[in-house]
């Protein structure tokens, strides 16, 4: 953890804190490292959706009942 890290206080449900307290354990990390990794992940990911969703703003836009026609068409459902 860098000197610049931040202190929070989070509530964890208790199954979820015993398991992360065995896996930083199993793991030889600190719960701090694990709950970062993990956070820095799921913020990538959102990074990742987001920039899907830039890539096809441009897209014609379709309504639900034109993708199940087409799907009914395309033998699908």
């Amino acid at each position: 953890m860098t000197t610049l890290s931040k202190r929070s206080t989070i509530y964890l449900d208790p199954a979820l804190h015993h398991a992360l307290r065995l896996k930083a354990l199993e793991t030889s990390r600190s719960m701090s490292e694990i709950i970062n990794e993990a956070l820095k992940e799921a913020l990538a990911e959102d990074a990742e959706d987001l920039a899907a969703f830039d890539e096809r703003a441009d897209e014609p836009l379709i309504s639900y009942e034109q993708v199940v026609k087409r799907l009914k068409k395309d033998g699908r459902i």
